[in-house]
């Protein structure tokens, strides 16, 4: 009788390993879906059978009316208008941040830059080829120190300052998605949105994530998709800031969209393209446009400082050649393709 009890027993053992690992073997389902947000594509994949478009658009919807400066009725535009608000969790997070990184990176990264953005022909309003006297005359009016959060209130020096938080936003953005995702208990997934990326867990066949870096070749209309390098990573944060697809000529010379706040003027550094690895995007993203601004030694002398930051730079040298530098943990990430 006991040998019978033992044969049933050893029965179930048997079948409720084997249940378990038919489990664990099976394939979870991976959604993708994609759309139109902030002037942009987002394609998000995940590991999930349910259709979150509906709940990823309304975490989008609800960003835009927070710090979307096209978006008339944001919270960013009501304080470009000197309008009293009370900021919301979205704004008072991006600002918080951004005040971080402007201080970190001694004001190369700065949201108050937007006055000389729009005057340079980049941003949210259009203005004419600026002078060197409006130049000097705008830069009295920028200064991420001449802005404060207290109390979820927003206070300047002067009213004529704006804010533009276009160069952390989209980052901030990719990590709510994230947020939201997790929120659901899902653990793998890719959320990028213009080519601001996080990623968490694998793939559906179980590798790493796979993001391409393109080749800084002059193309306004997004058309050329050639990759420099391509990244194989999880369980982090990336973005890339480039000159090569925002910008103009002008008798002949070159103007890029990034413009630095410390003297007024469009960078003309040798950094072409700046990728970076973060804890989460929208620092990646802040960085991004921060080394775009510095130039390749100053981006070195910080990233000394900052071990936890990765980086793939493009640049050319003083013969115009494409030249490649990677920190040392970003070589990990690096493929052969």
């Amino acid at each position: 009788m006991k040998s019978k009890k033992n044969l049933i027993w050893l029965a179930f053992f048997i079948l409720a390993t084997v249940w378990i690992l038919v489990k664990r073997n099976e394939t979870t389902p991976y959604t993708s879906i994609n759309g139109l947000v902030f002037g942009t594509v987002y394609n998000i994949t995940y590991a999930s059978e349910d259709n979150l478009k509906m709940a990823i658009e309304a975490e989008l919807k609800r960003f835009d009316h927070s710090l979307s400066p096209f978006n008339e009725k944001s919270v960013i535009s009501k304080i470009n208008r000197n309008e009293r608000v009370t900021v919301d969790t979205l704004f008072r997070n991006c600002f918080n941040l951004s005040m971080k990184i402007s201080q970190e990176t001694h004001g190369a990264f700065d949201i108050t830059v937007a006055p000389l953005v729009n005057a340079w022909g980049f941003g949210f309003k259009k203005g004419d080829f600026p002078d060197s006297t409006k130049i000097d005359s705008l830069k009295q009016i920028i200064g991420y120190q001449k802005v404060k959060l207290e109390n979820n209130q927003v206070s300047k020096l002067d009213e004529r300052i704006m804010l533009d938080c276009s160069a952390v936003a989209k980052g901030y953005a990719v990590d709510v998605i994230a947020q939201l995702l997790e929120r659901k208990g899902i653990k793998n997934y890719m959320v990028d949105i213009g080519g601001e990326v996080v990623v968490k867990g694998k793939k559906p066949k179980k590798e790493l994530w796979r993001i391409g870096i393109n080749k800084p070749v002059d193309d306004s209309l997004s058309v050329n998709q050639d990759l420099q390098n391509v990244l194989a990573l999880s369980d982090v944060g990336i973005a890339t800031s480039g000159n090569y697809r925002n910008f103009y000529y002008k008798d002949g010379k070159k103007y890029a969209h990034t413009i630095d706040p410390r003297t007024g003027y469009p960078v003309q550094h040798n950094i072409l393209s700046s990728t970076v690895i973060a804890e989460n995007c929208m620092t990646a993203d802040a960085l991004a446009t921060s080394f775009m601004v510095m130039g390749l030694k100053e981006a070195q002398a910080f990233l000394q400082t900052h071990p936890a930051i990765e980086v793939f730079f493009i640049y050319s040298d003083e013969q115009g050649k494409l030249r490649t530098y990677a920190s040392e943990g970003m070589k990990k990430y690096l493929t052969a393709q």
